[in-house]
């Protein structure tokens, strides 16, 4: 049987033998002055310190199959495995698709891709390198939603970008502060943050920097190691310079499911989404209305949603719940008496939120945006209730109800 890599699963025997501590940042080449004010600059953290570099190098490559044009720039951060040199480009198009052939704008020494501020610097300079009406930033990693690898009980959370070399990660919380640093670099919203990772699209990871950002792209399920299709979505972007954000993260939604569908990629089985940040405030309150009202509905109650949690459409974490999913399920549920009202307002508000959603047929319940249902006992309940989304929702408080029911 074929091994196939996710960017969920990395290799834990790599880090266990490898230091914690954060590596210094050294420039060794230094950037061109700034180039002129373009229609879009598309910003890739591309840490491939871990066992999805070869893949890495295949999306530059196809990368280079389009390149950036004279309306938008394709600017990268390169790190791979056994390079202890992290290169910045500005990808060019190509005629040799055996290797990445971009010139480097700047090189770094021994960058700890799993810090948060690392990812601030690139952000930062790309903007001020590469200046543009609107700017899409992406991380390229592993992911595992806002908590740890369920593998990893013996250390840190790991939500996304990990790096090998150091054992480090970005938190969803650490996440959310490079985002909120990044709106404050380019004077404005992010217009779109996008997670070539596994898991990502949740409910939690979205509320967490909601006032940053107003587009966010990614997928529900993990992804396959081939991640997004950089080379028809980037054609057909770079065709079209004047789309709008939700324009842009609509087409990759759309591209991602044909790379699966029969397109580049084969066929597998895939969940991709965008949605529009702006809606979230509002499903934040119709969300903390539904969590109370699920609370107070009494021990027997509970127990039965409970048990009906289980028949959500779920994701690699089984306690990953397909949020449409769940609001459908449990108000169709006979057995217990609740306020329809309030189900009709939260699923309404699901679909403003979620600006398109393209699935293969395996996940046809899934709706764009997971959020997090466990029906056991967990120590992560601590750190959720410290997440941006449960402290408005109260989230935590129906959770720990629900789980306590006898």
């Amino acid at each position: 049987m074929k091994t196939i890599i996710t960017k969920s699963i990395l290799s834990f025997a790599v880090i266990v033998g490898l230091s914690l501590s954060v590596y210094a940042t050294e420039p060794l080449q230094v950037a061109t002055s700034p180039a002129a004010e373009k229609e879009w600059t598309f910003l890739l953290f591309l840490n491939g310190h871990n066992n999805l570099s070869s893949y890495g190098d295949m999306n530059l490559k196809d990368m280079e199959k389009s390149g950036s044009t004279d309306q938008v720039n394709y600017v990268v951060e390169w790190g791979k495995t056994g390079d202890k040199v992290n290169r910045r480009l500005r990808v060019e198009k190509s005629k040799d698709p055996s290797k990445v052939t971009s010139p480097t704008v700047m090189s770094l020494n021994n960058v700890d891709m799993g810090d948060y501020k690392n990812l601030i610097e690139f952000i930062r300079w790309g903007v001020k390198t590469y200046p543009a009406k609107h700017y899409f930033i992406a991380v390229w990693n592993h992911g595992s939603g806002w908590k740890k690898l369920a593998l990893d009980e013996q250390m840190h959370s790991r939500d996304i970008s990990y790096d090998d070399n150091t054992g480090n990660k970005i938190t969803t919380e650490q996440l959310g502060l490079a985002l909120a640093e990044a709106k404050q670099i380019i004077g404005r919203n992010v217009d779109i943050y996008g997670s070539d990772a596994c898991l990502m699209q949740m409910a939690e990871v979205a509320a967490q920097f909601k006032d940053s950002v107003d587009y966010m792209s990614g997928s529900q399920e993990t992804e396959p190691g081939q991640g997004w299709p950089y080379a028809p979505f980037m054609q057909k972007w770079a065709a079209h310079p004047t789309y709008t954000p939700a324009e842009v993260t609509s087409l990759l939604s759309k591209e991602y499911l044909a790379a699966y569908n029969g397109g580049v990629y084969g066929r597998q089985s895939v969940t991709f989404s965008s949605m529009d940040l702006s809606k979230m405030d509002a499903l934040i309150s119709s969300t903390k209305a539904l969590a109370a009202h699920l609370k107070s509905l009494g021990n027997d109650s509970l127990k039965k949603i409970r048990t009906e949690v289980g028949n959500v459409t779920n994701f690699y974490y089984e306690d990953y719940a397909d949020f449409g999913d769940f609001v459908k399920r449990i108000d169709a549920m006979p057995a217990i008496q609740h306020d329809s009202k309030l189900f009709s307002q939260v699923a309404a508000d699901i679909k403003s939120v979620v600006v398109t959603t393209d699935n293969s047929n395996s996940f046809s319940g899934a709706t764009g945006v997971s959020i997090w249902a466990p029906t056991f006992a967990t120590s992560d309940m601590s750190r959720y209730s410290g997440l941006e989304f449960s402290k408005l929702t109260g989230w935590d408080s129906f959770l720990q109800a629900m789980l306590a029911a006898k």
